[in-house]
């Protein structure tokens, strides 16, 4: 697997991949009212264009293809990371993790923090963040439940 940043080019592939993974992977956590609102079929690919550009976002591929993404600010916040059902559960989202919690470290982020879902919330927990709130959101006039998180990633004064 190799990891490498975004290129425009990326955008339809990224997009298919994270409708792909919220319809094959979330469906035992959200209804399909909520699977609809978070990924309509098909993808709006302007409206991605336009996210997958105002963060930074690092793709993993295998035999030149995508596999998973991660998107994050510079202030530390881990915006989207979303593996294809097909590599899910093989290292893929937390290779994209490993490497971006790097590289925030390496420039002087000492907290990560993000919003995730119900099915994001036990790889995150994992990785060391800690619930902070419990939220509702509202898109498209269905409402998700989600989690605010964080994580120290250094002490102070390292």
């Amino acid at each position: 697997m190799k990891i490498r940043p975004y290129r425009e080019t990326d955008t339809e592939a990224l997009a298919l991949l994270f409708t792909r993974a919220v319809h094959g992977l979330a469906g035992r956590d959200y209804d399909e009212r909520q699977l609809k609102a978070w990924a309509p079929q098909p993808p709006d690919l302007d409206f991605w264009g336009t996210r997958l550009t105002t963060v930074r976002t690092l793709v993993a591929e295998e035999n030149s293809e995508p596999v998973g993404f991660i998107s994050y600010e510079q202030n530390g916040h881990i915006d989207l990371l979303y593996a294809s059902p097909q590599s899910a559960r093989q290292g893929v989202a937390s290779a994209l993790y490993r490497e971006t919690e790097a590289l925030l470290l390496s420039s002087g982020i000492r907290e990560l923090f993000t919003e995730a879902s119900t099915v994001a919330r036990p790889f995150f927990e994992s990785r060391g963040f800690q619930v902070t709130e419990e939220q509702r959101v509202e898109l498209h006039g269905i409402t998700f439940r989600r989690f605010g998180m964080r994580k120290v990633i250094a002490g102070h004064g390292e």
